[in-house]
């Protein structure tokens, strides 16, 4: 059990065969092409900046970058890390990874860029005070400096405002940094270092896009500068609103997909910084060549191409382009001289029809072994070109090569993969973070949106006579029997990695007792000699050797150990795993490989090592056997299984068909009432049980846009509200000491709520029927004291309770009092109260 857990958890073996999300390459249309010709002419940029993933409003993105096509940029200070997960159990940065994945989709469906600061989204926050003692504030103000010096904007909005209305303290500090920013970018003192990359920029004015998001939300008045961004694009046979729905609803781990609009569509803005705004966003900015020196002929060339562009023959165009990109070549270096020879260089790409591709048919290159690329070049329209050289990492080929029309020219070698060449890992990953935010030391890695390919192809190519490089990421290329041809990013891996299970032992404080861990270690590359593999437990010598080992590519084995509890009766411990190979190619092992996989979204995998937590504490437990009811995702069950519990998972099969009797608890996973709308069916079923003596435990589920409760819940009304505790360091008052659920099996005191993380409690019931008994008091600082977050109701024999405490937060991060207190709640039907 615990070995199919890890090989779940980690990126092993044959999984690396399997991949879950996939992509097709683009191929730009000729309606692309000609949208990319007109953009030509215009010389405007605007950024967008916000908190979190799925702030941006995608509706203004998608008209700034389709219909008025300027270079349109949405900041986010976080990758989100700390926010829900609707479609799996990722936290924290895994979940970080999800959603800057699900930005970079809707980037790629309404055509803006993505940015990100190094801030971490470490949960909600009620002030920007609050946000601010967390996030190192010169830091993260630092990156907004940085993004728009390099972005160089002409005009920033930002969604949110200064002065709180955006309800959340991360929304409020974003404004806040913007609005800092906005100033900070135009005055060389203000972080100096940069201006070794980037020049100091004032960008014309800077505005807040007001909203009405319902309720008591609305900052819109009709005096508010404002324009109708509902348009519909004849080009692109859409209109913004449908455009902009398709983008929001990537974002599918927050549960946003929203419906496709048509129509007028209003968007209002209050001006916070700059000029002042005119009759329009853009007044007093050149938006045209014009504000480009030496110019001249160029807006004539760009309309001549535009004029003559055929749909059908977009061939004939690059002459036109060829000339526009010499022309372009021959003005000084500049912001937007740069920005539009890169963009004359892709036309020019696409409207030859030119086809490149760089790929293999391995998900991965290993440290120290071989992998064979290939790379195609195609000249699909006949544009006369000749290929000069082609080139990936060590491997470079000169030649002169005409291209024959419509005829593909490929090059296979097979390359070494350096031991020593970088493994790919998102680059904010590389170093230890702080509380609050990443570390990056690079100045020219911040604000990416993602990691770096692993490898790149250059493909030198004279086209028209103008000799052009163009660049592809080394793809893993694969044929799906139901999907066809798709690719995912290749990654760099090392030779072997360990990984450790279960992620966390509890033992018994006090007690001298053991439990089994086991390291599973994957030869990612044919592997033989001698192998010792540790696990590094403070005070415990655990290690194996194996004096003729062999292993496989793709193969593993695992490595049992026998932990001892701690007689000194430290709380918490880590344990880290480590393996050496001595051989004909020696490989040492210290990182775990995790995958994450979704439909949506390419794969993503990062490494790190993974820590195997031993908890010493006074556990006591009542009962055997959970019946867990499947939710949204969360990794409570595999803490119910380390407390010793029989789990068995409940869908809505297992639920309806099992002898409920036979549960002494049944416990309902994260929003399992927000998901799940079968549970309606199951609602009497489940109250008989409580009535006949069972114990039902219903965690937190959500009353926003994620979606309503789709069944009933308790026996007595009650309802669920936005209210939430977010110092997770919030003072926890016993409004009832007495109650067995603070007693029985075990005590519980204040020290079982201190090392909780990110919050205490969310979406606390509220409007509770008599029946209820509220049993604890707490409070975020300046706030009036909230008793909702746990309330329990007998019901016949048996017992209901609905809590908001975050278990599936503090359970994986094995804080001791979340297992005390869970089993407590679980034991309520084993005992009278006291």
């Amino acid at each position: 059990m615990i070995i199919e857990t890890i090989r779940k958890r980690f990126f092993l073996l044959a999984a690396f065969l399997v991949p879950g999300a996939a992509f097709a390459q683009a191929s730009p249309t000729s309606a692309d092409i000609y949208l990319g010709l007109r953009k030509l002419n215009v010389l405007g940029s605007v950024l967008y900046i916000a908190a979190h993933p799925d702030d941006e409003n995608t509706r203004l993105l998608t008209f700034f970058s389709r219909d008025k096509l300027y270079r349109t940029g949405y900041l986010s200070l976080t990758r989100g890390d700390g926010g829900q997960n609707l479609i799996g159990d990722e936290q924290g940065v895994e979940l970080g990874l999800i959603r800057t994945q699900e930005l970079l989709s809707a980037r790629r469906i309404d055509g803006a860029e993505q940015f990100f600061s190094r801030a971490f989204d470490f949960g909600f926050s009620k002030t920007p005070e609050e946000t601010f003692t967390k996030w190192d504030r010169e830091k993260v103000l630092s990156d907004v400096v940085w993004v728009i010096r390099q972005f160089q904007p002409d005009v920033i909005i930002t969604r949110f405002p200064t002065t709180g209305e955006g309800g959340h303290g991360h929304h409020t500090a974003s404004a806040i940094l913007a609005n800092e920013a906005f100033t900070a970018a135009a005055d060389p003192s203000r972080f100096p270092e940069q201006l070794a990359y980037v020049k100091p920029w004032q960008a014309k004015r800077i505005l807040w896009n007001t909203f009405n998001f319902g309720g008591n939300s609305n900052t819109i008045t009709n005096d508010q500068y404002h324009f109708d961004v509902g348009g519909f694009n004849p080009v692109l046979g859409k209109s913004y609103g449908e455009i902009a729905a398709d983008s929001r609803s990537q974002h599918k781990s927050q549960g946003f997909g929203v419906p496709r609009s048509r129509g007028e569509a209003l968007e209002y803005f209050k001006q916070t910084g700059g000029v002042p705004l005119g009759n329009e966003l853009f007044s007093d900015v050149a938006t045209d060549w014009a504000r480009v020196p030496g110019s001249d002929d160029v807006a004539r060339q760009v309309q001549a191409v535009i004029a003559g562009y055929d749909f059908l023959k977009p061939q004939q165009s690059v002459p036109g382009l060829v000339a526009l990109y010499r022309s372009l070549k021959g003005l000084p270096a500049g912001y937007w001289r740069d920005q539009k020879l890169a963009e004359v260089k892709d036309l020019i790409e696409q409207a030859s029809g030119l086809w490149l591709e760089a790929y293999t048919t391995e998900p991965y290159a290993v440290q120290g072994d071989s992998i064979r690329v290939n790379l195609v070049l195609n000249d699909r329209l006949g544009v006369p070109m000749t290929s000069k050289a082609v080139s990936v990492a060590s491997f470079d080929t000169t030649w002169n090569r005409a291209l024959a029309a419509n005829t593909n020219v490929t090059v296979s070698k097979t390359m070494a993969i350096d031991t020593n060449m970088t493994l790919t890992q998102p680059y904010w990953l590389r170093e230890k973070m702080s509380e609050g935010s990443y570390t990056v030391n690079d100045q020219t890695l911040i604000g990416r949106p993602d990691v770096e390919p692993a490898l790149t192809a250059r493909f030198s190519v004279t086209v028209a006579g103008e000799p052009l490089v163009f660049t592809r990421p080394v793809r893993y290329k694969f044929t799906d029997p139901v999907k066809g041809e798709l690719y995912q990013p290749l990654s760099i891996i090392p030779a072997a990695t360990v990984a450790t299970g279960p992620d966390i032992l509890l033992m018994q404080k006090g007690e001298k007792t053991a439990q089994q861990a086991t390291v599973l270690f994957a030869a990612n590359r044919t592997l033989s000699g001698a192998v010792t593999v540790e696990l590094r437990v403070k005070n415990q010598n655990l290690s194996t050797r194996e004096a003729a080992f062999s292993l496989a590519r793709n193969s593993s084995k695992s490595y049992p150990f026998t932990v001892a509890s701690d007689s000194r009766g430290q709380d918490k411990q880590y344990s880290y795993a480590f393996a050496h190979v001595q051989g004909p190619q020696p490989a040492d092992a210290y990182l775990a490989m995790r995958s994450i996989n979704y439909a949506h979204i390419p794969s993503i995998r990062y490494f790190l090592t993974d820590p195997l937590t031993v908890l010493n504490i006074d556990l006591k437990t009542k009962g055997k056997k959970i019946g867990y009811i499947v939710g949204a995702g969360d990794k409570v069950p595999q803490a119910l299984e380390q407390m010793g519990f029989e789990v068995t998972m409940l869908g809505e099969k297992e639920l309806a068909r099992a002898n409920l009797k036979g549960f002494d608890a049944i416990i309902s996973g994260v929003r399992a009432y927000n998901t799940d709308e079968w549970l309606n069916a199951n609602y009497a079923r489940l109250m008989k049980y409580v009535e006949e003596g069972g114990n039902l435990i219903v965690q937190y589920n959500t009353s926003n846009q994620i979606g309503p409760v789709r069944a009933k819940i308790g026996p007595y009304p009650f309802t669920i509200s936005r209210n939430r505790i977010t110092d997770e360091t919030a003072a926890v008052s016993f409004l009832k000491p007495d109650h067995a659920v603070l007693n029985y099996p075990n005590k519980i005191t204040g020290d079982d709520f201190k090392g909780w993380i990110q919050e205490r409690s969310i979406y606390h019931a509220t409007e509770l029927d008599k029946n209820f008994e509220t049993i604890l008091r707490m409070n975020d600082p300046g706030e009036a004291p909230d008793d909702g977050s746990l309330v329990i109701s007998r019901y016949g024999k048996g017992f209901f309770t609905y809590t908001g405490l975050v278990f599936f937060r503090e359970l994986p991060a094995a804080v001791p009092g979340a297992y005390r207190l869970l089993a407590n709640l679980i034991a309520l039907n084993q005992k009278k109260e006291i």
